[in-house]
């Protein structure tokens, strides 16, 4: 490479990291300014001391944990089926992983107000047990095209054919083949999908919005429309959350290039 073309390539990566940390910065800042003349942390102690911030958080953990177990229950042997038995399938089931990407959430959630409210033949909205089960399904299908694409990156690492040959020559069946063999040698992807899953479930709006329920996306927008810097203060701790479920899929991203393989 020439001496130009790194000069150039410095100043490209110079000018992207100043247009994206000086309005960080800016952000940051204010939210320091809750006390008049100093800066202080009030905003942020605000809060983390608000009863409903503790319970909206801790509400969409686990119902992150949850669509993540739902994610690799349904991804994981469809991914491993697909490659092994039906690679003729293929472009038809990446067709239909991609499509939380082009279908709104707000027309997803409106199709199961409609199918599964208390008048219908399976009333789920009827109660928290199953409007939380119908959440649950919704950021499943709004993590599709992640979890699913993360899956078959890591079976495209191994050579699902052989293991499963091997490991059915042992006398393993089809759920110990899945769960002993193969999810052990995809797991750095499979957590890779998970963080992007706890990522879309931490800061997902409309879903959790127009079925009522009480996640950490609307204690959000609600802190914004009535509170002076306390939304500055979220907006950093959800970029701290964001980027933090991002560098731990860089951390399983390494893990997977250097981990020996599984026979």
């Amino acid at each position: 490479m020439s001496l130009g073309a790194r000069i150039a390539g410095w100043i490209a990566l110079i000018i992207g990291l100043v247009y994206f940390f000086v309005p960080l910065g800016g952000l940051f800042e204010f939210s320091m300014k809750a006390r008049r003349g100093v800066y202080s942390f009030d905003a942020y102690g605000r809060v983390f001391a608000d009863p409903q911030f503790q319970q909206t958080f801790a509400f969409s953990v686990v119902m992150a944990l949850v669509t993540i177990a739902i994610g690799v229950l349904l991804v994981v042997p469809t991914a491993y089926w697909v490659r092994l038995k039906m690679p003729w399938a293929r472009p038809y089931i990446e067709f239909l992983t991609l499509l939380p990407l082009v279908i709104p959430a707000i027309v997803i959630v409106f199709g199961y107000i409609r199918l599964y409210n208390t008048s219908s033949w399976l009333p789920m909205t009827g109660s928290a047990l199953g409007t939380n089960l119908l959440l649950a399904f919704g950021y499943t299908i709004l993590a599709l095209p992640y979890m699913y694409r993360a899956v078959d990156t890591g079976l495209r690492t191994i050579d699902v054919a052989t293991l499963t040959e091997a490991a059915q020559s042992l006398g393993a069946g089809w759920a110990t083949v899945i769960g002993r063999i193969i999810l052990p040698n995809v797991l750095p992807a499979v957590l890779s999908g998970a963080f992007l899953t706890f990522a879309i479930v931490i800061g997902e709006f409309t879903l959790a919005a127009l079925l009522d329920r009480p996640a950490f996306g609307p204690y959000l927008q609600r802190i914004g429309a009535n509170k002076p810097y306390e939304p500055f203060a979220m907006s950093v701790i959800a970029f701290i959350i964001t980027w933090g479920c991002l560098a731990l899929i860089q951390l399983v991203s390494r893990l997977q290039k250097t981990a020996p393989r599984q026979a």
